[in-house]
């Protein structure tokens, strides 16, 4: 399948970005270094994107509220059919088609933003002098050029952490320059990564089932680390992309998980370091109510006073304190000394 409509529209959400900073007057030439003309139209791509994919953002959400919501059935379910993986996974996709959830939609918003992603990857990568077709996908000649020298703190967008020095060269860049901006924003990429799966991790809880759970310690973690060895293939204007687009989606889930909240029964544990997780609700121990569990206080999950909780005041027995019948009543002035009147 071919893959020239991306790169086509690609192109055309760059160059339409590029043209309006243009007639905006943000200037053509380097300022500090960077030319921000062609930076501002990487993120804007990121949130021309986002825009588009927003109603499927918040039909990922529903559809994590409806999957929460199944939880305790499907654990009957799983204790029902033990052993009996065929007839499990019937009546559990007969669950999902009754309640109209899709264990899927998670992973959709995600999924759809991938041929952006290979899209731009395309289009930077070729960024090159020597590109023996600066003309195609709808560029011009001066735009192909401009775009080529095009610099973020003096690293060409088009260069890579693993870039060889010919071809650094080629782009007039200093090779350590260029791989500390790229190893800088590589780190940025992978924490920003990180907190953005921890965020909704923090505010939905880890999944019941098995499968879920393991797609979900998948992406807090897994994907992280696998930056740090991808991430020197990718250029420097990829990169851009990568990092506006994780500080959308801490934005964007930040809202939505403010008007979408998590069920109010939901208790959420297990994020190793951070603290006990809860909605405010009191859940119940042997028919005795107990404390809230604690809020978390953002991304991080930590709690007012660093997360510990206030010293519970000493109960005071009040019929201790009571006189008892027939004492005689005590007189509280009795026993102090008088005060003297001074001459």
């Amino acid at each position: 399948m071919s893959l020239d409509w991306i790169y086509w529209a690609i192109s055309w959400i760059l160059l339409i970005w590029h043209s309006a900073w243009d007639a905006i007057g943000v200037p053509a030439t380097a300022a500090l270094g960077t030319n921000w003309a062609w930076i501002l139209s990487i993120v804007f791509l990121v949130i021309t994107v986002r825009v588009i994919l927003f109603p499927v953002f918040v039909k990922q959400i529903k559809s994590q509220r409806a999957m929460q919501a199944l939880a305790p059935q499907i654990k009957a379910l799983q204790e029902k059919h033990k052993g009996d993986r065929e007839t499990l996974q019937k009546e559990t996709m007969e669950l999902y088609r009754k309640e109209k959830a899709n264990p899927l939609m998670g992973c959709l918003p995600m999924f759809l933003q991938i041929p952006v992603f290979l899209g731009l990857f395309h289009v930077l990568r070729r960024l090159s002098p020597d590109n023996p077709q600066p003309t195609i996908y709808g560029w011009t000649l001066d735009q192909f050029t401009s775009a080529s020298n095009a610099k973020l703190f003096t690293a060409p967008i088009s260069g890579r952490f693993g870039s060889s020095a010919a071809q650094l060269s080629e782009l007039g860049a200093n090779p350590t320059t260029v791989k500390i901006i790229a190893g800088v924003l590589v780190l940025i990429m992978m924490a920003t990564t990180y907190l953005t799966s921890r965020q909704m991790i923090l505010k939905t809880g880890w999944a019941q089932d098995p499968q879920q759970r393991m797609i979900q310690r998948l992406m807090l973690y897994g994907i992280p680390a696998s930056l740090l060895i991808s991430g020197s293939i990718f250029p420097i204007g990829v990169i851009i992309y990568w990092v506006t687009n994780n500080l959308f989606t801490l934005g964007q889930q930040q809202w939505v998980l403010r008007k979408y909240p998590p069920p109010p029964t939901t208790n959420l544990t297990g994020l190793p370091g951070s603290a006990r997780i809860g909605t405010g609700s009191r859940p119940t121990t042997g028919g005795k109510a107990t404390a809230p569990a604690a809020k978390p206080g953002g991304l991080f999950g930590r709690t007012k006073a660093n997360g510990a909780e206030p010293a519970a005041k000493p109960a005071i027995d009040t019929k201790a304190l009571a006189p008892k019948p027939g004492a005689k009543p005590v007189n509280p002035k009795k026993g102090r000394p008088a005060n003297k009147r001074q001459g």
